[in-house]
């Protein structure tokens, strides 16, 4: 199962970006399977904003993240989601977003 989804977010691309990546805050809104083998550090290329995490013990997850600027100053945010067969409920994709724009929110009011 592999789907995409897209969300704009009123925050400056790097706060969401530094976010995304940020392991401590992994738990609160990558997907069960992608944070239960402690692998919350991502494969990062940050010259591109685009990180990828994959499961080491649950194969077949995985996901990645690119987040680019918007003309009015935020950001916008592309996930592609892949999951095991038959493991991830459709809307996945949309549901970890909206968890990534809370830990954004957050960030944005504990700084």
């Amino acid at each position: 199962m592999a789907e995409h989804a897209e969300r704009g977010m009123s925050a400056p691309p790097e706060v969401v970006f530094n976010t995304a990546t940020d392991p401590d805050r992994a738990a609160a809104w990558l997907p069960q399977p992608l944070r239960s083998d402690g692998r919350s550090r991502p494969d990062v290329s940050p010259g591109q904003m685009r990180a990828r995490w994959a499961s080491a013990s649950a194969p077949g997850w995985s996901a990645e993240i690119r987040v680019e600027p918007t003309d009015a100053g935020g950001a916008r945010v592309q996930l592609d989601l892949a999951g095991a067969a038959g493991q991830a409920d459709p809307g996945l994709a949309e549901e970890t977003l909206a968890n990534l724009a809370r830990e954004v929110a957050d960030n944005l009011t504990a700084g």
